[in-house]
């Protein structure tokens, strides 16, 4: 690779400074751009989407992945092909065949510092989602393994453009790779195609999984290969060293699709949970979410605060993947963050305490319950933690048929009676009711 020389400015004589010939390329150009657009698009899509994965590794981890590689690499394309092309349009890619430099590290050269630059920029936009949840972290840890892997896909993605671009002399190339990159990106990372699937850069979607150790090294062995292989092809002069990487693409890829979905499993720490000591049931949540305990608690506390001294209560509300056990109910669900968390915090504890008040009343498989049960259902409902639309329901009830203002007569008059019950009775009645919440029949609650 020949180096480009200079004398620093007034002195004569003095040594020649050497100049790479990448430092023209990457500091001066289109590369710089290309950085900046990287950045500035995955930051607005991340920040745009920042209440679905602000606050949890896994989702940001999750959330980064699919903005790189459903953005990020169409860009990638776009860039390295407008940059392959850039000497077709100055006219100067047969003076460029001429020069000393091998076709290789001229090509290299030329592409490099665009994709460093495309690199960089996705970087910036990593550290700073990384950033961003770790200031609101709900626990966990952060996975770095998956964005190591998207670089050099994104890498790949320049390299690859950058050879259509010398290849394809036509100035809509870039554009047309680029939505032809979003299309099958989004086929296979969205469809069913099997084993196949798996080639694909894209995570599998869930955060209480985690890729096995190799997976990313795979993948960057998958798609750097290729890319590897389409570079030599066009620049080399001895073609057959293509099948070098393209070997090397190959046993990635068949190593991909074998494991198939033993890629990913559960983390070790979704399957753990922390609680409470101290409340009747006991509050769990996924250890993954350890943080969340002492808000959801707060949340949860005047429910549990009323149900103390009952008896026939489940143990505890789960928070662990699977159907909960005997003893348990299910704690309201944490994810997907967006919903009932949002950047580390509950959107709406009230909200959240009813659900888990409706959780301990079961008979969540009873087609129908006579209207004594349903009444008793809605007394403690309405004594435990109040739906916060209970009003509006109540309103439209009154304003209804006489039947309709009827029924809501005898709930208001049970809810009533629930009430204005001493602590001890009270304690009994509900421990009555309690003990057969799952019976769907008319003994499925005690006389209010």
């Amino acid at each position: 690779m020949t180096l480009l020389t200079e004398r620093t400015p007034g002195e004569r004589g003095a040594p020649p400074l050497v100049r790479h010939p990448l430092r023209a390329e990457a500091v001066r150009g289109f590369a710089p751009w290309a950085g900046a657009a990287m950045l500035t698009v995955l930051v607005t899509a991340l920040a745009l989407s920042s209440q679905r994965w602000q606050g949890g590794w896994a989702e940001t981890r999750d959330q980064v992945n699919v903005s790189a590689v459903l953005i990020g690499v169409p860009l990638a394309l776009a860039s390295g092909c407008w940059q392959g092309g850039r000497e077709r349009r100055r006219g100067t890619d047969e003076w460029l065949a001429t020069a000393v430099r091998g076709r290789t590290a001229a090509f290299l050269a030329s592409a490099l510092p665009v994709a460093l630059w495309l690199v960089a920029g996705y970087a910036v936009a990593t550290a700073l989602a990384l950033l961003a949840t770790w200031y609101r972290a709900t626990g966990d840890r952060p996975h770095l393994g998956t964005p190591l892997g998207d670089a050099v896909v994104l890498v790949s993605a320049a390299l690859t453009g950058h050879v259509v671009g010398r290849l394809v002399a036509w100035r809509l190339a870039a554009p047309l790779l680029a939505a032809a990159g979003y299309v099958v990106l989004g086929v296979a990372g969205y469809g069913d195609h099997g084993s196949v699937r798996h080639l694909s850069p894209f995570t599998d979607g869930s955060p209480a999984s985690v890729p096995v150790w190799w997976q990313p090294l795979a993948t960057a062995a998958w798609t750097g290969g290729l890319a590897a292989a389409a570079v030599l092809a066009y620049t080399a002069h001895r073609r057959a060293v293509a099948l070098l990487p393209l070997v090397a693409a190959a046993a990635a890829g068949t190593l991909l699709v074998q494991t198939g979905d033993g890629l990913w499993h559960t983390a070790p720490l979704a399957r753990r949970q922390v609680c409470t000591t101290s409340t009747t049931p006991r509050i769990c949540v996924n250890a993954r979410y350890e943080r969340l305990l002492p808000p959801v608690a707060e949340a949860l506390s005047g429910l549990t605060d009323r149900l103390e001294g009952v008896e026939n209560l489940p143990v505890r509300f789960e928070d662990r993947p699977g159907r909960p056990g005997p003893d348990e109910v299910e704690l309201p669900m944490i994810t997907p963050i967006g919903w009932s968390v949002a950047r580390g915090r509950l959107t709406d504890p009230e909200e959240y305490a009813w659900a888990a008040g409706m959780s301990l009343q079961g008979r969540g498989e009873c087609e129908e319950v006579p209207p004594r049960v349903a009444r008793a259902d809605d007394a403690v409902e309405y004594y435990l933690a109040p739906s916060p639309l209970r009003r509006r329901f109540d309103e439209q009830y009154a304003r209804g048929s006489a039947a309709e203002r009827a029924e809501l007569g005898a709930r208001r008059a049970a809810r009533g009676r629930l009430s204005s019950m001493g602590d001890e009775e009270r304690r009994a009645w509900l421990s009555a009711y309690f003990a057969s919440r799952d019976e769907c029949g008319p003994g499925g609650a005690p006389a209010l």
